[in-house]
């Protein structure tokens, strides 16, 4: 971004006529810097390119389907995508999410060596069509045509006759001109498009499709949102939609921008992955009963009763959690004070 800026008594900064908090105007900032070192190192050696890019095939499909809900992990998913095989308990529905994700991913990597102009409404229709094909294929492809609610939000989504117009519209924006950042770009495109939901099901995934679409481009790694991420996300997204602060999404969607430009660059450089902070990895479930307080029998018991999520099972068996169930478990303690029994509590939290 260019110094053409000025920070205020806010702590904004006004550049190009548009006003951006001065943390993540810092925050693009760094983006840049990393980025220009990652350039300096091109071009990579083709046997560290596919590595790279075969891994993020496994994680950007895995993490995408599992925002949506699908139960597949991490481990699995790279079996059904790498080898083809099925796995026992998981239905065909989430097997062809895994694959069908994989091969729009395929796509997005040969659409990629176009510019953000000349991106097309068919390029994302036929994106949308990978997504959902054999799951549902009257609606592969094709803008909804019925009324549709996100479960659990309050956001008010268009009405379908309107998708086709605003679609016009943001096609139209998507081709202009542009002088932001390239990572405030794709997550502007992703806001825009999962605000216009265009279809029956499968936004979130076209949108973040789109959005890396985009950040390949400009010469930016992937970005992913991650399993443990999907209930900052969501908020956010949310939070943004109904008119609230923008910020918050932004700067998630910046941090896993430069996740996915340290990766890069530490691979790049020979230099093993930084261990990965709490924050960022998934905890061994001794790990949640210490930070919440309770013992491991009452954290395995409330994930049986369904009150917490695993979120994977190692090779041995043994559960893995996201740190926000370290916050869930603090819930559970303070619905079990008004008295609630588990199911209520299990059908407060699902609300």
């Amino acid at each position: 971004m260019a110094p053409d800026s000025r920070i205020n008594a806010a702590k904004v900064v006004v550049e190009n006529h548009k006003v951006i908090p001065y943390t993540l105007y810092m925050r693009y900032a760094a983006l840049t810097k990393k980025k220009l070192a990652l350039d300096r190192l091109r071009p990579l050696p083709p046997a560290l390119v596919k590595n790279l890019d075969d891994w993020y095939r496994v994680e950007l499909t895995f993490t995408s389907n599992a925002i949506e809900g699908n139960t597949l992990s991490r481990r699995e998913t790279a079996v059904v995508i790498e080898s083809g095989l099925t796995i026992g308990g998981k239905s065909l529905r989430e097997h062809l999410e895994a694959t069908n994700h994989a091969k729009a991913l395929d796509l997005v990597r040969t659409l990629a060596t176009k510019t953000p102009a000349t991106v097309t409404e068919a390029d994302i229709l036929s994106l949308h069509q990978m997504i959902l094909r054999g799951i549902d294929d009257p609606n592969a492809g094709r803008y909804r045509s019925v009324p549709v609610r996100i479960a659990g939000a309050r956001v008010a989504l268009p009405n379908p006759r309107k998708v086709p117009e605003l679609m016009a519209e943001f096609m139209a924006w998507l081709s202009g001109p542009h002088d932001e950042h390239p990572v405030a770009l794709a997550g502007e495109a992703h806001f825009l498009l999962v605000s216009i939901h265009p279809f029956t099901d499968g936004n979130g995934r076209a949108a973040r499709l789109l959005m890396n679409l985009l950040l390949l481009m400009h010469g930016y790694p992937p970005a992913i949102i991650r399993k443990e991420d999907r209930l900052a996300y969501l908020g956010a997204l949310e939070t943004a939609q109904l008119g609230g602060a923008r910020e918050p999404y932004d700067k998630l969607i910046a941090k896993a921008a430069e996740r996915s430009l340290d990766i890069y660059l530490n691979a790049a450089m020979g230099k093993d992955e930084v261990a990965p902070r709490r924050e960022d990895r998934l905890l061994k479930i001794g790990e949640v009963a210490k930070a919440a307080g309770v013992t491991v029998p009452t954290i395995r018991h409330w994930a049986n009763e369904g009150l917490l999520t695993v979120a994977e099972l190692t090779a041995s068996g043994y559960q893995l959690y996201a740190p926000e169930m370290i916050a869930r478990c603090q819930e559970i303690h303070n619905l079990k004070a008004q008295r609630l029994t588990l199911a209520e509590i299990r059908e407060r939290l699902s609300a």
